[in-house]
């Protein structure tokens, strides 16, 4: 990084990512500490170096004024990886986890590595709370589940976390909010602490903890429900949500925020397209406002629209009473499955909309 700096400052002049990965034998004749560090790990650092700046200037390009790439200290430099897998690291026949130039370690195998693939990469990551985590990238075949015609719409909320159109509902767990007073508390601890010293070193730690175990269950929750509902139907459709801009709400964006419905349907999309299902974000326009009934499809606009403390959805054209939750579900279903054309039935909808 200080080489890309100092030839554009002095010399006008831009250094490419092949230009400073040439210079890595010479950086190891003037540091010996850098043979200690597989030659991977260092060409991985230009490379990383050359995605900083493509950000960059990408930036600059659309206008925006973003900051010039920065060093990272020795404590922020959290990660290492190995662009040759098994090359550098890999799993050994004892289970153990070999690192070039480190050694063999010991480890907990999450889940063994598929039969008959390729190991690609290697990434060892440590932490906020201090632990050591090595993800591996294989190349292998996806494993498709049996064809399903079933389809779903799903529609996320607050009170609950998700609704299916078929009836279905999961409910919201709320992991943040029912950590709030441990969180406060070691929060506390931590301000109180002077900074640089050991104590706040500790404090720190365990405010990490908190946030760490928070960050578990929620991903434990979205890995078992976004399986339960790749297993269970054949096309997906869910709300195409712009969460970034919905959190701008300060009365509802932690609630938002704590449900992390953007992960969730990372997730289901993932897992859909190993599996060979279906998966499509809708456009979520109006689908609580109107009426799911294929033969109505009446809209609740200006005095009559619904308010979000407003739990049930009542035409008054068919009049039909659903929960406001299902009867959006149904319409994302309907909007997704005229989409795909598997129905040339949708809620009505005015040009440009």
């Amino acid at each position: 990084l200080a080489m890309r700096k100092n030839a554009w400052e002095q010399d006008k002049r831009p250094l490419s990512y092949y230009d400073t990965k040439k210079c890595i034998p010479s950086l190891k004749k003037q540091r010996p500490s850098l043979r200690l560090v597989h030659s991977q790990v260092l060409q991985n650092v230009t490379e990383r170096v050359e995605l900083a700046y493509q950000g960059f200037f990408r930036k600059l390009k659309a206008g925006e004024t973003p900051g010039h790439p920065r060093f990272k200290s020795h404590g922020r430099y959290d990660s290492m990886t190995f662009t040759q897998a098994p090359g550098g690291c890999g799993i050994g026949p004892d289970g153990k986890l070999v690192v070039a130039k480190v050694g063999h370690i010991k480890m907990v195998l999450h889940r063994p590595l598929p039969q008959a693939c390729t190991p690609k990469t290697a990434t060892l990551t440590r932490s906020s709370t201090g632990k050591w985590y090595v993800c591996i990238v294989v190349e292998t075949e996806p494993k498709r589940l049996a064809k399903l015609d079933k389809s779903v719409g799903i529609d996320v909320g607050l009170k609950t976390f998700a609704t299916l159109s078929d009836g279905q509902e999961i409910e919201n767990p709320h992991f943040f909010r029912k950590e709030q007073k441990a969180l406060a508390k070691v929060q506390r601890r931590l301000s109180r602490e002077v900074k640089g010293t050991k104590e706040r070193r500790k404090r720190r730690k365990l405010v990490a903890r908190v946030h760490e175990r928070i960050a578990f269950k929620r991903q434990n929750f979205s890995h078992q429900h976004s399986r339960k509902v790749v297993n269970e139907f054949g096309t997906i459709f869910v709300e195409d949500l712009r969460v970034n801009r919905m959190v701008l709400n300060h009365r509802l964006a932690k609630s938002i925020s704590d449900a992390a419905w953007s992960g969730f349907f990372e997730m289901v999309s993932c897992k859909a397209a190993e599996a060979g299902r279906i998966f499509l974000p809708v456009n979520p326009a109006y689908t609580s406002q109107t009426c799911s009934n294929s033969k109505c499809g009446y809209r609740r606009v200006g005095e009559e629209k619904l308010s979000l403390s407003e739990r049930t959805f009542d035409c008054p054209k068919c009049h039909l009473h659903l929960d406001r939750d299902l009867n959006a579900a149904r319409n994302v279903l309907a909007v997704g499955l005229h989409s795909v054309g598997l129905s040339q039935q949708a809620p009505a909808f005015t040009p440009g909309e």
